[in-house]
């Protein structure tokens, strides 16, 4: 790949090597290659489920260490809500109050999205917003409702449908309305502050950070008032440098009119370089999307609490082992103990042929399985929701370990894979509590963690031409691969994400 003084400009400006752009244009030649599912992850083979008994002790363990410790609430925010007013766009696009009447539509397209949507619109927190901008102007209550779909999403109007996620009124307290990141800032006062005092980090897109400062400047008071609580809120952008080249489909640099090289942001993956710059001894990761209100959020701090002293009583038990391994005093019953705490605890597997190496081979094998972030990942049972789930896997060097996978990442014309695949009971709710420490208080690097061959190549198009782009490992995916993983089951109330606008009718998102 020649580059010219132009591209290499480019680079430059965006912070990426050329070594990391040829590195790319060899994955997409080399192609990524299938999971393979060993098996799915069940209770009791891979998900730990507690007893009442249990989980009182684990809540304890956190909450009699956390006033010693410093915790960290991370949430991804940087989704645009625009996937989630698809079916609303399309209603747009295809409806013509004056030329049909909103019955007439229904029956034509059967379209259930836009019934539902209608069939609750008056329990939308930005209900009476619109209605009061919209009052007067139509002459018709089909109009009406054409027109308050224009309002809610048009940039003419509110805006919606290009507004981030995380600042859309969710929740109607009737005196005010609440975005999912107000409901975030309360839920860390529940679980994730110290000495009335809670941080929080969000990753958001570059454009919306004025947005995001003026919600905290009137939400922050409100709940800081309301909770005695201080916040310390951080943002940061998924880097420019974090971007992967896109190629055509014959696998050459693919270019933009004007000849610049395109590149394009590379999914949630990138954020685990955000997340390596964060420090605290305990991180709560949870999607922007994921908040509930009151009336079921003493559950969801209560999940949180038992991942977090999980996490507690593994990782002191795995800083002592960590330290031993250091020492000189070291006897075969000792390290039997330490590989069994591994198998058992921490779910790591090891070779067959672990028990015929030398000792100081053995020693050295359990330092790398032990010396490892940890992450402790709550999984819902299966109720069709999409996205990925919990799984043991076969790596090409025949290594199995506990993954969260992707369907993407499954080979769907091996019914063998697929019938592991559907066997799946549980899946991934973006719920982690997570140690990025080592024994020493020393912080891991997390970039020596991901699996850049659980990346995604993906085919798109650009001004019509076909192209192919390239999806670093997800972060909760291959980023982090080779850490050290633990799946608890959690309740399914601890779930509620909004991917449609309708999802904000479900009791989750209804105060009253």
């Amino acid at each position: 790949m020649e580059l010219t003084e132009a591209d290499k400009k480019q680079l430059e400006k965006k912070g990426i090597s050329k070594e990391k752009v040829l590195g790319q244009i060899e994955t997409f030649k080399e192609g990524i290659p299938f999971v393979r599912l060993e098996k799915a992850a069940v209770v009791s083979d891979g998900i730990s489920k507690f007893s009442e008994a249990e989980e009182q002790k684990l809540i304890k363990k956190f909450e009699d260490a956390k006033k010693k410790i410093s915790l960290l609430k991370f949430v991804p925010a940087s989704g645009a809500a625009s996937r989630m007013f698809k079916a609303m766009f399309n209603f747009l696009d295809t409806y013509d109050p004056k030329a049909e009447k909103f019955e007439a539509y229904l029956d034509r397209t059967k379209d259930k999205d836009v019934k539902t949507f209608f069939d609750g619109y008056k329990k939308f927190a930005f209900y009476d917003l619109i209605q009061k901008r919209i009052a007067g102007k139509t002459s018709s209550k089909d109009e009406e409702k054409y027109l308050f779909v224009k309002e809610m999403l048009l940039p003419e109007g509110l805006d919606f449908g290009f507004y981030p996620k995380g600042l859309l009124p969710f929740h109607d307290y009737g005196k005010y309305s609440a975005t999912p990141f107000e409901e975030h800032l309360k839920e860390a006062v529940a679980y994730a502050q110290v000495n009335n005092e809670a941080n929080l980090h969000f990753t958001i897109s570059e454009q919306h950070g004025e947005m995001f400062n003026k919600e905290f400047k009137t939400a922050g008071e409100r709940v800081a008032k309301d909770t005695k609580t201080s916040f310390t809120v951080n943002y940061s952008f998924q880097k420019p440098s974090t971007d992967t080249i896109a190629v055509t489909l014959d696998n050459k640099p693919f270019r933009n009119t004007d000849g610049s090289l395109l590149f394009r942001p590379a999914g949630h993956g990138s954020l685990i370089e955000n997340l390596n710059e964060q420090d605290a001894d305990i991180i709560f990761i949870k999607n922007i999307d994921n908040v509930v209100v009151p009336r079921f959020s003493d559950d969801v701090a209560r999940s949180k609490k038992i991942l977090a002293g999980l996490l507690l009583e593994l990782q002191s038990k795995a800083f002592e082992y960590a330290k031993i391994l250091e020492g000189d005093n070291l006897t075969s019953e000792l390290l039997e103990t330490i590989k069994l705490f591994l198998e058992k605890n921490l779910n790591v597997r090891f070779s067959d042929k672990f028990g015929g190496f030398s000792i100081g081979q053995q020693i050295e094998i359990l330092k790398d399985k032990i010396n490892r972030p940890i992450r402790i990942c709550g999984m819902v049972k299966n109720e069709g929701e999409p996205g990925g789930g919990p799984f043991w896997i076969r790596d090409a060097h025949d290594h199995i370990s506990l993954q969260i996978i992707e369907s993407a990442q499954v080979d769907m014309d091996n019914p063998a894979q697929v019938d592991i695949l559907k066997n799946s009971t549980h899946f991934n709710p973006v719920d982690l509590v997570c140690g990025v420490k080592n024994y020493k208080g020393e912080k891991f690097n997390l970039l020596n963690f991901v699996d850049a061959k659980q990346g995604f190549i993906t085919q798109k198009t650009k001004e019509g031409k076909d192209l192919k782009a390239l999806e670093l490992p997800g972060l909760w995916n291959g980023a982090m691969a080779f850490w050290n993983t633990i799946f608890v089951e959690v309740p399914l109330v601890t779930f509620n994400p909004v991917k449609t606008v309708n999802d904000l009718l479900k009791p989750a998102h209804q105060v009253k």
